[in-house]
């Protein structure tokens, strides 16, 4: 088996602060967030996914022009080859960055040492996951994973997604205070993107 892949942007800016990236999109996540702005990637199996010996031959022609490999999603920690994956990227001389929603924190302890940068959202109140994920339980899973990311000295960011139909102010507040009573240092929030959002009710409040 090999890492199923369902995009790939060749260059990036952005998914990796200071970095040039290209972003490797994994197929497949457990949960359900509504204002996921990458619906196609849920499902296991994606309707146009890429082959990993592709994505390599690509990386090849990348060597010396690219500082480093995004790992996102989906939810890359879903899929067992993923660690595989990284080991190759590495192998090719490229740095490893892991966009994760923490859904795994199992996968993750066994990534954390082959990744150099990891984007861990935090939805909401750890206790309050349910309502963003739809999934009862994961925001266990969650607090889990951020407290391993804070534990293995990686570099990190803690991302949090607002729309205000979700998340009220006052909700960011107290999240943003217990995120930094855990330890956490860099707290992002990030708007709401409506572009690829399949959440009509979402979609017509995207301030």
């Amino acid at each position: 088996m090999t890492l199923r892949v369902g995009g790939l942007t060749p260059l990036s800016t952005t998914d990796w602060p200071g970095m040039l990236a290209a972003v490797v999109f994994c197929q497949g996540c457990p949960w359900r967030c509504g204002y996921c702005h990458n619906p196609g990637l849920i499902p296991a199996r994606g309707e146009n996914e890429i082959p990993w010996d592709d994505v390599l031959s690509f990386l090849r022609r990348r060597q010396g022009l690219l500082d480093g490999v995004v790992f996102s999603g989906g939810e890359p920690t879903l899929q067992p080859e993923l660690a595989d994956a990284m080991r190759a990227v590495r192998a090719l001389g490229f740095k490893v960055g892991l966009h994760t929603g923490g859904a795994y924190p199992r996968r993750l302890a066994e990534v954390l040492p082959l990744v150099d940068w990891v984007g861990l959202d935090a939805k909401a109140a750890f206790a309050d996951y349910a309502r963003i994920t739809g999934v009862p339980g994961s925001g266990v899973s969650a607090l889990a994973s951020l407290e391993q990311v804070l534990a293995s000295g990686v570099a990190h960011e803690i991302r949090t997604t607002v729309h205000p139909a979700l998340l009220s102010d006052a909700d960011v507040v107290g999240l943003a205070g217990a995120l930094s009573a855990h330890g956490v240092k860099r707290h992002v929030i990030q708007a709401f993107r409506s572009q690829g959002c399949a959440d009509a009710a979402l979609t017509a409040r995207p301030e």
